[in-house]
């Protein structure tokens, strides 16, 4: 068989993303038409035509409006994972605000799936050195896995000094496995290849690389994207300079560029792509304390 790498897409529309913040107010977010329910259909029917699997992390506020759309997601054989409520930084909830959001958000999809997410991935990878308490919060939550570490330097998020293949993070209670997104480590910089503007940026050529390099190291890879990223009819917003270059740079080119990929590696969501490997390998992964990478 095959070894799988690991597929993602967090499901969010255009109008919450970081970028968008300081131009949509959240107050009008009920007056905007929701349009990643088209967008992730597209992305279903995609990955049904090339016969791959995903974890799609949904935002509790979109389950909520869109129960349909997660049912459909499941029934499709894919994972559930939780992506918080509502797309607000971990900094900003707080230890107490993130236990909320994280149990507002499982009670919504425990609703409409019948099960509680064990999969967590926070709103624009915003675990890091101001929330060495994010890790404590999953495990009380009943989180074993989590993708909210990128371990990049970013104006907005990046823990450097974090592992680049998955890792366990060890905290009071327990402990979770910790899938970073793709990166292709070279010259000893890690380089972001593995989703989002990078995936829309970068030539192909650099996320094979980055396949094929934890296809040596016998790991898996972590792609994402989200569903506003094939979506290149969504309202323009005059958002200006780095951040507007970020969110619209090759919209229309997502959606292709993904199907080629998909043709030539064989995707499975988080867990799966971590299962497929076994317990001895998972019992293997390198363990760090949670408190000392993120303190």
């Amino acid at each position: 068989m095959t070894a799988l790498h690991a597929l993602s897409v967090d499901v969010e529309d255009w109008f919450q993303v970081l970028n968008m913040a300081s131009v949509v107010d959240r107050s009008t977010w009920e007056r905007i038409e929701l349009r990643c329910g088209d967008a992730t259909r597209r992305l279903l029917d995609l990955f049904a035509r090339r016969e791959q699997k995903a974890t799609f992390f949904f935002l509790g506020w979109i389950a909520e409006r869109l129960p349909q759309l997660v049912a459909d997601v499941a029934a499709a054989g894919h994972e559930i994972g939780s992506h918080g409520y509502d797309h607000r930084l971990l900094p900003d909830l707080g230890r107490e605000g993130f236990a909320a959001d994280l149990e507002r958000t499982a009670s919504i999809l425990h609703g409409v799936t019948g099960a509680r997410p064990t999969s967590f991935r926070a709103c624009t990878w915003s675990i890091g050195r101001r929330t060495p308490w994010a890790i404590d919060e999953l495990v009380r939550a009943g989180v074993t896995l989590d993708s909210s570490i990128q371990p990049v330097r970013h104006p907005d998020y990046g823990v450097p000094r974090a592992a680049t293949t998955p890792y366990r993070l060890l905290a009071a209670g327990g402990e979770v496995v910790e899938f970073p997104p793709l990166t292709w480590d070279v010259a000893g910089r890690h380089l972001p290849v593995g989703g989002g503007g990078y995936l829309r940026l970068f030539p192909l050529a650099l996320l094979r690389a980055g396949l094929r390099q934890k296809e040596r190291a016998d790991v898996p890879g972590c792609l994402y994207l989200h569903p506003w990223e094939v979506d290149p009819g969504q309202p323009r917003q005059r958002l200006g300079g780095l951040r507007g270059f970020r969110h619209y740079v090759n919209l229309s080119r997502t959606h292709a560029k993904l199907d080629r990929l998909l043709q030539q590696y064989r995707f499975g969501g988080l867990a799966a792509a971590l299962a497929q490997r076994g317990s001895n390998w998972l019992a293997k992964l390198p363990a760090y304390r949670a408190s000392e990478l993120l303190g």
